[in-house]
């Protein structure tokens, strides 16, 4: 196969990183919509636990497309293992808390403000790498650390300014970049488990969580909402649902596409630069008006959070040893 000329390169790459922002940005319009749109269901558990199933139905349909085309889709074995599952189980358990409380602060907060909400799980990532494995970070880190939590401050106070501000929001969304950060601790620790293939810990994860979620939904008393939601038979309300769920597989699929075509650095400023587009888009979209100093408080959260991935890039260069690299 003849090698790709410079803009056949990078025409590819604008490709991928179009794919991650669409797939991404549209993600987080589904899930507000469904969590306080017209059609809203007061269920949270309830919506997350279905766009898990979505996620092992889409599993189960590639795996089936790979079987009839192995030559074109590659898909690992999903012949359930108990023993697996119980290792995964501590995953799961983190995973759950990781998208309910993430959902839960996409509800209770607008989109304009959801990146300050949850732009904390730098902080708690350098946090808990120190508490869990033991890794010291540098002061430079620390620094960038302190901009994201100056600039997140920033934020909660302007949006409280503006008469928006949801303290149950914000809390969800500190719970949330805390799960995220223990969620990219405990996937490194299990990969091992499944030897290593993402998919095949996506699939057992959400295998998990499908069960995980019932006896919440029943503790939360979700069900009788459920059966009483006067949408339940709306096409809309489903098609929305299911959506969501096949745009929460995907992101999975378009970051590490992303991470192969680019680089993690470039994938980490790519996810920052999306979040900007992202608020701006929000603000225009629920017609918003916003202070300078809100809008102050995401540049220094954006700043904060470029400066901590430079920094981290650059001590990685330190710490290995000279070799060639092509990706952008």
């Amino acid at each position: 196969m003849p090698e790709k000329t410079l803009v056949q390169r990078y025409v590819h790459i604008l490709t991928v990183v179009a794919c991650y922002w669409f797939v991404s940005i549209t993600l987080v319009f589904v899930n507000k919509s469904l969590l306080s749109g017209s059609e809203k269901l007061e269920a949270p558990l309830f919506v997350t636990c279905y766009q898990c199933v979505v996620t092992v139905a889409a599993c189960y349909a590639i795996r089936a497309a790979a079987r009839r085309f192995p030559d074109r889709i590659s898909f690992p074995s999903l012949e359930l293992d108990m023993n697996i599952m119980k290792q995964v189980l501590p995953l799961s358990i983190v995973f759950v808390g990781m998208i309910t409380f993430n959902n839960l602060c996409l509800k209770n907060v607008g989109i304009s403000f959801y990146y300050i909400g949850r732009s904390l799980t730098t902080v708690f990532n350098v946090l808990m790498t120190y508490f869990i494995l033991g890794q010291k970070t540098s002061l430079s880190a620390i620094g960038c650390c302190g901009l994201i939590l100056g600039g997140f401050y920033l934020g909660v106070d302007q949006e409280d300014a503006s008469g928006s501000f949801s303290l149950s929001g914000t809390i969800y969304g500190v719970l949330a970049s805390l799960f995220v950060s223990l969620f990219s601790i405990y996937v490194k620790k299990l990969l091992p488990a499944v030897d290593g293939n993402i998919w095949a810990l996506t699939f057992y994860n959400n295998v998990n969580a499908c069960v995980l979620f019932l006896p919440l939904m029943v503790m939360f008393g979700e069900i009788p909402i459920v059966f009483n939601f006067q949408f339940l038979t709306s096409i809309n309300f489903w098609f929305l649902m299911t959506i969501g769920g096949i745009f929460g597989f995907a992101i999975g699929y378009v970051t590490g596409l992303q991470i192969q075509a680019t680089s993690p650095l470039t994938h980490n400023i790519s996810g920052t630069a999306k979040a900007a587009a992202q608020t701006v888009l929000a603000t225009h979209w629920f017609m918003e008006t916003k202070s300078s100093l809100w809008w102050l408080s995401n540049m220094v959260v954006l700043g904060g959070s470029l400066a901590y991935a430079r920094v981290r890039q650059l001590e990685m260069k330190t710490n290995t040893p000279d070799r060639t690299v092509n990706k952008v």
